[in-house]
């Protein structure tokens, strides 16, 4: 029996998080057209009773920037890698190749982790294959170079087995039927950013973080009640969430009670409020907390 660390490695909206929930089954790690959606290392865990368990990390886009804010979040690229057993580099192969390609290049290269080359969206049929192909291997050794679709579950069942393979002999690190380690309020935390950052990606995406404030179990109803805050930099900014006669902090609300749903087994009676912390990305002592 086979089991190890992934480290999901990529540029920013290359698809990382929609392929690990392909993977893994479930809705793990949350996604929206904004880059650098994913903040945190994110665990997700896929089980073939019969071959092995391949435990993800979910990692932000790699990008280039000194900001405060992106060098917490290269951080978990990095301590990521660190962890793994495998690296999984994804690329967007509708995209030409970018700068921090050549970043993501030397990080794998100086890893000495075995590399599994995942070249991502090709039932896009892009004029970019062939040329991305060829300066990829022409930098890199991958294990294996797979082309496939997260969106369309194509290729998805190789790409298991040629992660499989490559991890190193051992028992399973989770029960068989986990397919996450999040907390809880991680998850409604997420869940709900994730649908504030479709409401207001033209206006706010970066500058949104959620707060979670109180919950309450009711036992006889089988309901939980949060109240959470949705986060913004700038007073300027609380009326794009909140949206006129709050129209859109409900559609937020709504959509987000409708997820949460589905993923947990009790009801979720969600109270959202909105709430201004200034500059909070270049507040350490809040980015640690955030960002890891």
């Amino acid at each position: 029996m086979k089991s190890g660390f992934i480290a999901i490695i990529g540029r920013p909206s290359s698809g990382k998080s929609t392929l690990l929930n392909t993977i893994c089954g479930y809705k793990i790690s949350i996604t929206a057209s904004s880059p650098q959606t994913t903040r945190n290392k994110i665990r997700g865990i896929y089980t073939d009773k019969e071959k092995g368990q391949l435990v993800f990390l979910d990692t932000p886009g790699y990008h280039i920037s000194d900001k405060k804010f992106n060098t917490y979040m290269m951080n978990a690229v990095h301590s990521s890698i660190s962890e793994a057993d495998v690296v999984m580099y994804v690329v967007d192969s509708t995209r030409p190749l970018g700068k921090e390609e050549q970043e993501i290049i030397e990080l794998v290269n100086n890893s000495g982790k075995p590399l599994v080359l995942v070249l991502n969206k090709n039932d896009l049929n892009s004029k970019f294959v062939t040329e991305m192909r060829g300066f990829l291997l022409a930098n890199i050794k991958p294990k294996a170079v797979l082309e496939v679709s997260a969106l369309k579950e194509d290729g998805i069942n190789g790409l298991k087995d040629s992660l499989i393979e490559e991890c190193p002999e051992g028992p399973f690190m989770y029960p068989p039927d986990y397919y996450t380690d999040q907390e809880p309020e991680f998850r409604m935390a997420e869940i709900i950013r994730e649908k504030a950052i479709r409401r207001v990606k033209d206006e706010v995406p970066h500058a949104i973080y959620v707060e979670m404030a109180d919950t309450e179990y009711n036992a006889e109803e089988n309901t939980m009640w949060v109240r959470a805050f949705i986060t913004v930099e700038q007073e300027s900014q609380k009326g794009f969430v909140i949206g006129h006669k709050g129209e859109t902090i409900k559609k937020i609300r709504m959509g987000a009670q409708r997820e949460l749903n589905k993923i947990f087994s009790y009801k979720i009676k969600l109270d959202l409020r909105v709430k201004v912390n200034k500059k909070w990305r270049r507040k350490d002592y809040l980015l640690k907390g955030l960002l890891k």
